[in-house]
């Protein structure tokens, strides 16, 4: 039976489970959200369908985090979210002219690879150079336009640094929030963003705000070397999960 936008009960029991795991880690840890339910998603509906409905998602919650990123983010978020702008559409296209099989692999790929990249060792606090910051936003927007997963470059630029954890959350906040914004713009550009994504994308919000609320009760309680564990684990399952499903 189809009764939300077309999608049927399965593919919407999918969503749901998914989406609300995937609000409870970005809350906790400022990222993760599309590493985790892009992959999952991407098996219930198409690998566009799935990337559009994480960034109307995302970009509704990062609205509600404005104050908190003007107030702590870093100021080289500005300049790697002004990469991501111009690097979306790119990326959207490129997933537009693959093919189905082929996105969910890449994307599953791209997920596994940031559970390498969240455990690995610390560097300083220095702020990289403008080629490190200038690479980092235009694979990330890329990314974002690809596979709605902006984290695997972002995600060592602030999380591999000796920076407080309320920085480096709250830089990521502010790059996630610009990169679903984009994504949610190139998809529309170029003619792939359909009504039912939208609505989809709506009907799923307030498992977002749920899930990202009770994540947030839970961050700064953990010691930073366990939820660098439970993250880097729960992104390789994912990842390991979806390679599995299309094999």
């Amino acid at each position: 039976m189809e009764f939300l936008a077309g999608f049927d009960a399965l593919q919407i029991a999918v969503a749901a489970i998914a989406t609300l795991g995937a609000a409870f880690i970005r809350g906790l840890t400022g990222f993760g959200f599309g590493i985790l339910l892009v992959p999952i998603l991407a098996l219930a509906i198409t690998p566009v369908q799935a990337v559009l409905a994480l960034n109307i998602m995302a970009g509704l919650l990062a609205l509600t985090e404005v104050r908190y990123v003007l107030r702590e983010a870093e100021r080289s978020a500005l300049t790697i979210g002004m990469l991501v702008l111009l690097a979306t559409a790119p990326g959207l296209a490129l997933l537009d002219a693959t093919p189905p099989d082929l996105a969910r692999l890449l994307i599953a790929l791209v997920a596994l690879s940031a559970f390498v990249a969240v455990l690995l060792p610390r560097r300083s606090a220095n702020v990289p150079g403008p080629l490190t910051t200038g690479l980092t936003g235009l694979s990330a927007g890329l990314l974002t336009g690809f596979a709605a997963m902006p984290g695997p470059p972002v995600v060592p630029y602030y999380v591999g640094r000796d920076i407080p954890r309320t920085t480096a959350k709250a830089s990521m906040i502010g790059i996630f929030g610009i990169a679903a914004m984009a994504g949610v713009g190139s998809g529309a550009a170029i003619g792939v963003l359909e009504w039912r994504i939208v609505i989809l994308g709506l009907a799923l919000f307030p498992l977002v705000l749920l899930g990202n609320w009770l994540g947030s009760l839970a961050f700064g309680k953990v010691e930073d070397r366990t939820w660098r564990i439970f993250v880097g684990t729960v992104l390789a399952a994912a990842a390991v999960a979806a390679l599995v499903k299309l094999a």
